[in-house]
């Protein structure tokens, strides 16, 4: 019986759409991005009412969000989390730091940005951003998600 005959399939199909789990991982940040992407959570923005949560396990997760540049010591630890992701994921880079490594590109320590370990999807500007600049690029991740669901990618 296909995913469209069967009613609770249907249904599974149609909240995972609607529902986006995150998973945020630091891979060498001063906090300003990972405060900004908390404050999401809280009742202010309340962005649970939209589906959006933080899942504490990548392998529940949907969006994997990472904040500041690729240490030298988190660049292993990034691949693997990536890995353990289901398919379809999306990548979002949260700040400078993942974009450009900002103040801390030349450092010995810094492996590099983001997009030289994995795949980024979505790019969320700013030091730190916004949580509204947050919530939309989460939006615009969300889309992207749906997107490869329907396709099968």
């Amino acid at each position: 019986m296909g995913t469209l005959e069967n009613p609770v399939l249907r249904l599974v199909d149609r909240a995972r759409r609607r529902s986006a789990w995150l998973y945020h991982f630091n891979a060498g940040a001063c906090n300003g991005c990972d405060i900004e992407l908390v404050a999401c959570l809280t009742p202010r923005y309340d962005v649970e009412q939209l589906g959006i949560r933080l899942e504490g396990s990548p392998r529940h997760a949907d969006i994997l969000c990472v904040t500041g540049p690729v240490t030298r010591s988190t660049r292993e630890a990034l691949t693997i989390i990536h890995a353990q992701i289901p398919d379809p994921k999306v990548v979002v880079a949260i700040g400078s730091c993942p974009a450009t490594c900002n103040v801390f590109a030349g450092s010995p320590m810094i492996a590099g940005p983001v997009d030289q370990v994995i795949p980024v999807d979505v790019y969320i500007a700013g030091c730190p951003p916004r949580p509204h600049s947050i919530i939309q690029g989460i939006a615009q991740a969300i889309e992207i998600l749906v997107a490869r669901k329907e396709t099968g990618r």
